[in-house]
């Protein structure tokens, strides 16, 4: 441009007219411009392709590293959650996928920058080389600043995370019906704001904090540029320098500013980057405990007499109270074990215990006479077919649903049919339009959407094509919640045809299920209270007799009160 003007004045003052080299220099700048204006479209089209692969490629990262662990502590780890959600850029608007567009609008600004004093520097060696040491030295607070941003939020990463499940939980298909059937929008709006504005403050106290910092900069910056502009001035005003040098160095010399100054896209990069080495830390450390939970021994035919609890106890992070304490109880292999207990008497964590979602924090577990810790984690737990009460509804086909009880034999179409009848959901197929291929809604996924009872179904019908295709540990957690009246008496009708042949753990408040086990073990405390048959323990009148009485009383007398055992205490 600088050079436009100069040709024109030139063409101007010797009065021959616009000639060749006018126009030539026209079309020079009419390139450059167009150049300049069709190359950030190029640039944001490719960076789109490169946005793409990168969020795909951390997100398979996470999720690989968050997998790779075969227990479950590092996902009840609030430390660890804030991790995560950090590495994936879930707490703000900045997500690592995008950092390669805006680096690279970065280095062109900062490429410019230094062009710019390069310019400047050619016409005014000292403005050029000044400007440049100015924005280098300044950069440095500014930088620190920025950092000191992202670090703020970082450390508030819990608050930010609640803030975000307060945002996600009015589109929750299950708690959006209470939301709107208590009217608890308001609420849920507060809580979201509340916990937002908390974890904002830090990071505006740190911004109130550099204020003043900021405030001498560009004092600094501003008395700078003052002096280069006037000095400018004052040399065409005395024809020191030309007209083209003047159109020349009042657009470089602001455009030196580039190559220091802190923009958007610095802020930018910054939060997008901040979570990559949370993602490296991430994978090593979830792989280190991945490393230390996994056993060397061979599983083969496990177990084949009984799996036994030694004076096991088991301390949840940052509880006040153990779960369980010296806890000792002994499961027959080939059996069924049905285990009962009011309600946070650890239960479910027994079963935690026993499929190696955790290790105790006291104490250990024996498999014939192998520790359960000697043994492959993940082999044992192939060898495990479970039922939890939270079991998985997976937006896939039905025949998936099943069929992934035992990933490698998805193609037996005949296992997996043998498997829902036993279950007692051949009604189900004959329900569903596409058959087995039909596919299951989740949360409001497109598909059939399935009730409560039908789902429990599914989930018995993939823990029992797991035991068809070799599991030998069948642990059923509440199996008959979900289901209606004739399904649950279907289902104690078949289930020691169900578990024939497999050691067998079920957890239950129903005592139909319960008096079918050969042995009940009665949880208080977290020890073991009771143990023996239905016959013995009713015999003994204790703990397990009471809630038995209380139960058939109910059943007796439909018009009392409605008394679950899981609510009572001893």
């Amino acid at each position: 441009m600088g050079a436009l003007v100069g040709v024109v004045q030139h063409a101007a003052s010797v009065r021959h007219g616009y000639g060749p080299s006018v126009t030539r220099m026209f079309v020079t700048v009419g390139v450059l411009l167009a150049l300049g204006l069709t190359l950030p479209t190029v640039v944001d089209w490719i960076g789109a392709l490169v946005r793409f692969r990168l969020t795909r490629a951390v997100r398979e990262r996470l999720i690989r590293a968050v997998s790779a662990p075969v227990g479950v502590a590092h996902l009840e780890d609030p430390a660890v959650l804030n991790r995560i959600a950090m590495a994936e850029g879930a707490l703000t608007d900045f997500k690592p996928g995008e950092a390669p567009l805006a680096l690279a609008r970065v280095y062109a600004a900062r490429s410019g920058g230094l062009l710019a004093c390069v310019a400047v520097s050619i016409v005014c060696w000292w403005a050029g080389i000044g400007l440049l040491c100015l924005w280098l030295a300044v950069r440095v607070p500014l930088r620190r600043a920025v950092t000191a941003h992202v670090e703020a939020l970082g450390g508030e990463a819990g608050v930010m995370r609640r803030a975000r499940y307060f945002q996600q939980l009015t589109t929750d298909g299950g708690a959006s019906k209470e939301i709107r059937l208590f009217g608890l929008g308001d609420w849920v709006t507060d809580q979201f704001r509340d916990h937002w504005l908390q974890g904002m403050t830090r990071m505006w106290q740190v911004r109130g904090a550099l204020s003043r910092t900021v405030g001498w900069i560009v004092g600094v910056v501003l008395l700078s540029y003052l002096g280069v502009c006037g000095w400018f001035g004052y040399e065409a005003l005395h024809g020191t320098i030309s007209l083209v040098a003047v159109a020349t160095l009042i657009p470089m010399t602001l455009m030196t500013s580039a190559v220091g100054g802190i923009s958007f896209d610095d802020l930018a990069v910054e939060w997008m980057v901040a979570g990559l080495p949370l993602l490296r830390a991430l994978e090593e450390d979830l792989a280190r405990r991945s490393r230390e939970l996994s056993g060397g021994g061979d599983v083969a035919d496990l177990p084949r007499r009984a799996i036994t609890f030694q004076n096991v106890g088991f301390r949840y992070p940052e509880a006040s109270a153990p779960v369980l304490k010296a806890l000792n109880l002994r499961i027959q292999a080939g059996g069924s074990t049905a285990i009962v207990g009011a309600n946070g008497a650890g239960k479910t964590t027994l079963v935690k215990l026993l499929a190696r979602l955790h290790d105790p924090t006291e104490g250990g577990l024996m498999v014939d006479d192998r520790p359960l810790t000697g043994l492959s984690a993940a082999t044992w737990q192939r060898n495990l077919a479970v039922i939890p009460q939270d079991f998985a509804r997976f937006p896939a086909s039905l025949a998936d649903n099943i069929g992934l009880g035992a990933p490698e034999a998805l193609d037996d179409r005949a296992g997996l049919q043998a498997a829902l009848e036993a279950a007692g959901g051949m009604e189900l197929l004959d329900d569903l339009p596409d058959g087995w291929e039909t596919r299951l809604s989740v949360g409001g996924a497109e598909g059939r959407e399935l009730s409560g009872g039908q789902w429990q179904r599914v989930a018995l019908a993939r823990a029992l094509f797991a035991a068809r295709k070799g599991a030998r540990l069948l642990v059923l957690d509440e199996p008959t919640a979900w289901l209606d009246v004739r399904g649950e008496a279907e289902f104690y009708r078949r289930f020691l045809e169900l578990t024939k042949g497999l050691t067998t753990v079920v957890i239950s408040h129903r005592f139909s299920t319960v008096r079918q086990a050969k042995h009940i073990c009665v949880l208080a405390e977290g020890r073991v209270a009771e143990y023996g048959s239905h016959d013995e323990l009713m015999a003994l009148d204790g703990e397990y007799a009471r809630m038995f009485r209380l139960q058939a009383e109910r059943l007796r007398n439909p018009e009392q009160p409605a008394i679950d055992p899981g609510m009572l205490t001893s």
